[in-house]
């Protein structure tokens, strides 16, 4: 019997497959054509609202994985709030000033240094753009409901006006200053580099132990003893200006076959083995409060150094005689500065030693350098040991290259005037939802520096700074106001396309000026400071201050929630966010990092080409997301078989 004749199935124009990377392109039309996200806030304008402030991703090449998957989420974050009734307007943004833009325009072939700041921002501006659309379409075809006709953009003009006001008030309360210190500098890129930036990776380095021979004793030394220090960074020895010792540890005068020598008492035995020297006794030992300004001869320059005093130096590595150069390291300029020692650099911002490193070592690269260091030490006689050992060293996040710690004239935002406001915020104010958030947060701003706000580069908001004929900078109402409303007007290539008296308020005067002249600061703002005021689009878009919830990366927390805190704080008085959700990183299938080199990137565009944007969706929701996610074939397969 033929049963197919016998089954009455229904007649339907419902399709076996869903067919959603053909299908939904023409939803997605529809939803634009019909206006589907003004309907919703429409249908909600009456209700209370719900704000997620979206965190802009850089606008350069197509959106990652990791963008789009945070993306989804935000989506159904957003989109559930509406469904409970919420009025849920959300404005997506980019982040468009910085390194990598100017990069990218410079491998396309243009030469920046053959035009004008003003030229090669405009091919910047044009760039940055192109990016956006790109990652609009994108993030579009993902099914996002979001107002893309209005988005913010770091590079419009209201949002840099804003940012400048952001600058004014924090400059007029001083939280704004100028100073001399050691940071993050890229010889590569030959500009200061954010601490969110720096990542460590163990490299294999030659370190030194070096003498530095007695140069007036006090009465207590003799003329031929010698601190015996140690460094990994031999480049520095033409910098030096100190040896710190601990006040309280206890050091030992040492008789050998090389001269006596002073190092820790308790490390006498292990460093004599490692400098294959026998010892012939201990002849004093002292504290280290008894050698305070006793001075020594600098092993390359013709001076005399002191010995000072830090409680940062301890007994668990080296000599216990740290080799203390002020303008290369932050525990070493603090201590300096305590006894008013000034710090000099001798790296120039290519990553090359200048005049003030010494004859020997003009012109040379710093690693070149330290080569250099090691063979002088040992032609004096003054090298007791060299040996190989692999440490933790700050390397660009970017370009996966060495940073090196250099002083420079920066503007900096402080810390320590706010951080006690910020501490009691984070404590007291931000609900945390990944339970280690509070503490990774606050243990960050605790131990945070000074911030380092300026940039030696061009594309991104300037720093509104003139500067009178003596060199002290102006930071005046009146000026700060007048800049913004420029900026406002033109945008921030105002400032690269007028001279500083075209710039300034007409009529202006300042008796630190008497003829007149005035010059304007070159530096940008630092990207994380663009990035970190954008709290003021909302306000500006009608919306209330703190927003209801921030959520990105767990990379934020040192990055753009944490920016966003400070500059929220030092300008509204408290967060700019009620609420922070974190997420972890797209991996690959393997749980390894994406990597071009690897070449194990996922392309979101692929999967939803193939598979339908419902697809990765659906992948983004049933995933771990507060864990690293993994993204493949077999993943995108699983789900899209459930």
């Amino acid at each position: 019997m033929d049963y197919k004749s016998t089954l009455h199935m229904p007649k339907t124009d419902f399709e076996m497959r869903g067919n959603l990377a053909k299908k939904e392109p023409g939803i997605l039309k529809e939803w634009e054509e019909n206006g589907h996200y003004q309907k919703i806030l429409e249908h909600h304008k009456d209700e209370k609202p719900f704000i997620l402030h979206d965190g802009p991703p850089y606008a350069n090449g197509n959106l990652h994985a990791g963008t789009a998957m945070n993306r989804c989420i935000k989506d159904f974050i957003v989109r559930s709030h509406a469904m409970e009734g919420f009025y849920t307007p959300f404005f997506p943004g980019w982040d468009t000033h910085g390194l990598p833009i100017e990069n990218a325009i410079q491998r396309s072939g243009v030469d920046r240094k053959s035009m004008s700041a003003s030229e090669f921002r405009q091919l910047c501006e044009t760039y940055a753009k192109e990016q956006i659309k790109t990652q609009m379409a994108t993030e579009k075809r993902l099914g996002q409901v979001a107002d893309y006709d209005h988005p913010y953009i770091t590079l419009q003009k209201s949002f840099e006006a804003r940012q400048i006001r952001c600058f004014e008030k924090m400059a007029l309360d001083g939280l704004i200053f100028q100073g001399l210190k050691p940071i993050y500098w890229s010889p590569y890129n030959e500009t200061a580099i954010a601490d969110s930036e720096i990542f460590y990776k163990d490299v294999k380095d030659a370190t030194i132990f070096v003498k530095f021979p007695v140069a007036d004793g006090k009465g207590i030394l003799d003329q031929d003893d010698s601190f015996v220090i140690w460094t990994t960074t031999p480049w520095t020895i033409p910098s030096n200006e100190a040896v710190c010792l601990n006040p309280d540890l206890v050091y030992a005068e040492v008789q050998t076959e090389q001269g006596k020598l002073i190092f820790l008492e308790s490390m006498t035995e292990q460093l004599l083995q490692r400098f294959h020297l026998e010892n012939q006794g201990v002849l004093r030992t002292f504290k280290g409060s008894e050698l305070e300004l006793i001075t020594y001869h600098h092993v390359v320059l013709d001076k005399e150094c002191p010995v000072i005093l830090g409680d940062h130096v301890t007994d668990e590595d080296g000599t216990g005689c740290v080799h203390t150069a002020g303008g290369h390291g932050l525990d070493d300029y603090y201590a300096c500065m305590k006894y008013g020692i000034p710090p000099i650099c001798t790296v120039d911002e290519r990553g090359y030693m200048n005049e003030e490193a010494g004859p020997e070592c003009q012109g040379l690269t710093f690693e070149d350098c330290s080569k250099k260091i090691i063979t002088m030490m040992n032609e004096k006689g003054l090298l007791l040991a060299v040996e190989t050992m692999v440490h933790s060293y700050p390397h660009d996040d970017r370009l996966k290259k060495k940073v090196i710690f250099r002083a420079a004239k920066q503007w900096f935002c402080s810390i320590e005037k706010i951080r006690e406001a910020v501490l009691d915020q984070i404590q007291n104010h931000v609900t945390w939802h990944n339970e280690w958030g509070q503490i990774r947060m606050y243990n960050m701003i605790k131990d945070r520096g000074d911030w380092c706000i300026s940039r030696q580069r061009l594309w991104g908001v300037p720093i509104p700074i003139f500067y009178c004929e003596d060199g002290s900078p102006i930071m005046e109402k009146e000026v700060f106001d007048h800049v913004a409303d420029l900026v406002e007007e033109f945008g921030s290539n105002v400032w690269f396309e007028r001279e500083a008296k075209d710039l300034l308020p007409e009529g202006y005067t300042n008796p630190k000026s008497p003829n007149g002249i005035f010059t304007k600061e070159s530096d940008i703002m630092d990207v994380w400071f663009d990035s970190g005021s954008s709290w003021n689009e909302l306000e500006a878009r009608g919306g209330d201050y703190p927003c209801d919830l921030y959520f990105e990366g767990s990379d934020q927390y040192r990055g753009w929630f944490n920016s966003s805190m400070i500059v929220g704080t030092a300008v509204k008085g408290r967060s700019p966010y009620k609420e922070v959700l974190s997420h972890g990183y797209v991996v690959d299938s393997k749980g390894e990092k994406m990597s071009k080199s690897v070449g194990n990137v996922v392309n979101p565009m692929d999967i939803i080409n193939t598979n339908g944007a419902d697809v990765f969706r659906l992948w983004a929701m049933v995933s771990d997301y507060k864990q690293d996610l993994k993204l493949g074939d077999s993943n995108i397969k699983q789900v899209s078989e459930q």
